[in-house]
């Protein structure tokens, strides 16, 4: 989970090593992430009562990149009325629910996703 989540629920999908770029994750890493941000998806649209995801990848500081040197995928689930996406990455923060609440739920909901 995000320590600083643009929307309840914004999940991150990164390599276990720093990287910068797409390029330089080798294929098993490359598959690994996509596999996880697949897996982050299920489970947002499982426990989360969200209208919607946005799935992001933010390269380089200019691009709004926080995390330097370390690529990451933002998942982000979207509530009919909250706001558009392009605010939310401009440091506006919305919160709907507790953050161990969402916690609590996303594990249980992860344990179910992955006994399938």
């Amino acid at each position: 989970m995000n320590r600083y989540p643009y929307n309840s629920g914004h999940l991150m999908v990164a390599p276990n090593f720093h990287k910068a770029r797409l390029e330089e994750l080798t294929k098993p890493e490359y598959v690994e992430m996509f596999q996880l941000l697949t897996l982050s998806t299920r489970l947002l649209q499982t426990a989360m009562p969200a209208d919607g995801l946005n799935i992001g990848i933010n390269l380089g500081e200019a691009a709004g990149s926080s995390i330097r040197d370390h690529l990451h995928i933002h998942v982000v689930p979207r509530f009919t009325g909250d706001t558009n996406f392009m605010p939310v990455a401009g440091l506006t923060k919305i919160q709907s629910f507790a953050l161990v609440e969402i916690y609590d739920s996303l594990k249980k909901h992860l344990k179910k996703l992955l006994q399938k």
